[in-house]
């Protein structure tokens, strides 16, 4: 289901690459692009982000509404942010390989990533034998732009054939060029003191691989037949050299021509000229070499501008130079030639005709180029991408009241004869990353919770996970260690705090519900052996999933010493970190937000209960009513607190990445505080949150696979991430034993109610 066409107009975009006053190609051509797309559209809003490498250097436009420095990861993820905020339709990207940060520029897939909006790339540079690490960039544009643009058809066959792109991703957009009327260069050699003389221009940043020692190698036969030629050099040197040696290489390309004997006639103006005066120049030249050494090099803007004056053009054969010269546009020489070079200058010089028949077609071919027909097309491939996104169901739409039954085909297909591995390929387990007791501890849980489960089955995988949380405990340093790889090396001596609460965790709630007494008797020898281990725990979270553990185990065994002095300690250092962290508008237990929010809470609730301690209830329900507050979009469903959040000081939460660990966690801390005061608000609470999985959330996308009882690893702005983790697919069925449970709960009561009335 498409958008009508009427309601694609785009109205605000977002424009990342270079700008001036930061000197480079570019710079040049993103400034040019935005100046293009406010002059042939007034009325839209284009919103400048401009690549710093020398933040604080430059004193850009008012256009420029952000800055990303290049090595700054940071500053692309919060740029993501403020592209979002800001309403705009589309982001188009100017990327070339060097101006972001990371192997091969990979910060700028971190941006791309967490902005939700359709992207447009424009290829500057494409290679054909591209290094690992720029081959998985490229790739990764790729997989995320709605259009990618390219200025060479030789681009897009490149795409196709090396990285295997859509064709019809993929569009040809020629570099633009100034609307300038063709003019005779007589008439501007005068402002720079060339009259009498005949010039070959070659313009841009002066580095090596540009070729202009092929030029002045050619100038003594230019010289020799037209003593009035002079081969004029425009263009600064690179930052980049300069910041490495100086000028060293513009002095060594001056003591060339003067070796050569034609010191005179070989000017360098080392200058980053404005937009006004590089055209002025380039239309006081009579020819326009681009020697370049490079043949795969796609893109030149200066000979796109050159071209686009009516230039008569001499160059070497690089990719660009094959496609704009083509037809008899411009003269081609094959590359380090200065004898075809010499030639082929001697012979426009010579000839007033040829020349200007060859001036007259360059024009021809760059009156359809220039910036407002580019900008043009350009509009096409932006509101062509706006079409592309669907539109979103309402809420009401969709199967609000289901619950799936819980399935462990998933749980099974992601676990062998030693545990359940940590991570898929989509929905493939990847061995690579081995095992962690985090998921087998949750497995654990699951295998108790599960109601309609064949009992060989059930215990089957009990105890292959409960021997791997049994084989993690290093008795030597009394700690449960974390991570296995797949041969069942461990990774570590002593793993971390919250994998040890959940360890504790996992061993109480299998005492108290596993449905097998040689299950249960095992838990509990586990637990007395090992909890003593909670009360060095200082994170918070595994404080709490110790609490939780042992809260269950004093239900399996009540008054049970350790649980007990678990219980009477944690809680009172949670009401004293919250006491510390509160604000007026921040009623929470740390200043930041962080992963599995809500079993903070459950912990105080659950504590509460075991210990008939109503202050503690009572903390549990004000801060889960806290946390789902701000787990709630304002259109009303639950929004899970994004990865993004972690870390931001008294910050609002972000929406991105969303997991399902969140809505897990915040069912259980619903049925928590449901028990605790028989409230059924709580059971809808619950199952907002529940809903998340089957697609009531910021996408409107399901994580459930219903099929299998798989789920995706979360929601990022561009969509689902495909992947089906161990923790995502518990948190799964786990929640779905959790919903289903709490609804048979509140049924009873609301019976009981009845009943009494």
């Amino acid at each position: 289901m498409t958008q009508s066409t009427e309601a694609l107009a785009v109205k605000h975009i977002a424009l990342i690459g270079n700008f001036l006053p930061r000197k480079c190609g570019i710079a040049t051509f993103t400034t040019d692009t935005y100046h293009a797309l406010r002059t042939r559209y007034p009325d839209m809003q284009v919103d400048v982000y401009a690549m710093d490498d020398h933040p604080g250097r430059y004193d850009y436009p008012d256009a420029v509404v952000g800055t990303i420095p290049q090595h700054d990861r940071g500053a692309y993820v919060s740029t993501a942010r403020a592209i979002e905020s800001s309403g705009a339709q589309v982001l188009w990207l100017q990327h070339e390989y060097g101006i972001f940060g990371g192997e091969a520029g990979a910060h700028i897939l971190a941006l791309l990533d967490r902005v939700s909006t359709p992207l447009i790339v424009t290829l500057h540079t494409v290679l054909e034998k591209p290094s690992a690490a720029e081959r998985t960039v490229l790739e990764g544009l790729l997989r995320r732009a709605a259009k990618v643009i390219v200025m060479a058809e030789r681009g897009r066959e490149i795409l196709e054939r090396v990285y295997g792109a859509n064709p019809k991703q993929i569009a040809t957009i020629p570099h633009g060029v100034p609307d300038r009327a063709f003019a005779d260069p007589e008439a501007f050699k005068g402002r720079f003191g060339w009259t009498g003389r005949r010039v070959i221009l070659t313009f841009g940043l002066l580095a090596p691989g540009k070729g202009i020692e092929t030029i002045i190698e050619a100038m003594p036969a230019v010289v020799e037949r037209h003593p009035e030629a002079m081969y004029v050099v425009l263009g600064a040197t690179h930052p980049n050299l300069v910041a490495h040696e100086g000028e060293k290489y513009r002095d060594s390309l001056r003591a060339r021509a003067d070796d050569l004997g034609v010191g005179a006639n070989v000017a360098f103006i080392d200058a980053f000229v404005d937009h006004d005066d590089l055209i002025d120049y380039l239309q006081a030249a009579d020819i326009y070499a681009t020697p370049y050494l490079n043949p795969a090099q796609i893109t030149s803007g200066t000979l796109s501008y050159a071209v686009g004056v009516g230039k008569a053009v001499v160059s070497t054969p690089y990719v660009h130079a094959t496609e704009i010269l083509a037809d008899g546009h411009g003269v081609l020489v094959d590359f380090r030639d200065s004898a075809a070079f010499a030639r082929e200058i001697n012979d426009l010089l010579g000839s007033a005709r040829n020349i200007g028949r060859l001036s007259a077609r360059a024009y021809a071919r760059g009156r359809t180029m220039i910036w407002s027909r580019v900008a043009e097309k350009a509009m096409d491939e932006l509101s062509a991408s706006l079409a592309t996104r669907t539109q979103r169901l309402p809420h009401s739409a969709k199967a609000g009241k289901q619950v799936l039954a819980p399935d462990i085909a998933a749980v099974e297909r992601m676990s062998d004869a030693t545990g359940m591995l940590q991570h898929s390929i989509f929905s493939v387990p990847d061995r690579r990353h081995g095992y962690c007791i985090d998921d087998n501890a949750r497995a654990l849980m699951l295998m108790s919770g599960i109601e309609n489960l064949d009992a060989s089955v059930r215990d089957r995988w009990m105890t292959i996970y409960a021997a791997f949380v049994q084989f993690a405990w290093n008795p030597d340093a009394r700690r449960f260690r974390n991570f296995m790889n797949f041969d069942r090396t461990w990774c570590e001596d002593v793993g971390s705090e919250d994998s040890n609460g959940r360890a504790l965790w996992a061993l109480g709630v299998t005492a108290r519900d596993a449905r097998e007494p040689k299950h249960r008797d095992w838990a509990k020898a586990m637990f007395d052996n090992t909890a003593s281990l909670a009360l060095d725990l200082g994170s918070p979270r595994a404080q709490a999933f110790a609490m939780l553990g042992a809260a269950a185990m004093l239900e399996a065994s009540p008054g049970h010493d350790m649980a007990l002095r678990i219980l009477r300690r944690f809680p009172d250092e949670h009401l004293a970190l919250l006491d510390k962290a509160r604000r007026p508008e921040w009623g929470w237990f740390e200043i930041v937000l962080a992963y599995d929010n809500a079993r903070l809470p459950e912990a105080m609730l659950r504590a509460g209960l075991a210990l008939d301690r109503a202050d503690l209830i009572a903390c549990g329900l004000d801060t889960l009513d806290w946390i789902v507050a701000r787990q709630t979009a304002p259109e009303g469903h639950f929004r899970a607190v994004g990865s993004e959040s972690f870390g931001r000081v008294y910050a609002d939460p972000l929406p991105f990445d969303q997991q399902p660990l969140e809505a897990q966690a915040t069912i259980d801390a619903c049925a928590a505080a449901f028990d605790a005061t028989g409230d059924a608000r709580w059971f809808d609470e619950a199952k907002r949150a529940y809903d998340w999985y089957l697609g009531v959330n910021d996408l409107d996308l399901p994580l459930a696979t219903q099929r299998d009882g798989g789920c995706f690893d979360g929601l990022m702005p561009t969509g689902l991430n495909r992947n089906q983790g161990a923790e995502s697919i518990l948190a799964l069925q786990m929640a779905s034993c959790a919903i289903s449970g709490l609804s048979k709960r509140v049924e009873s009561v609301a019976g009981t109610r009845r009943v009494t009335a």
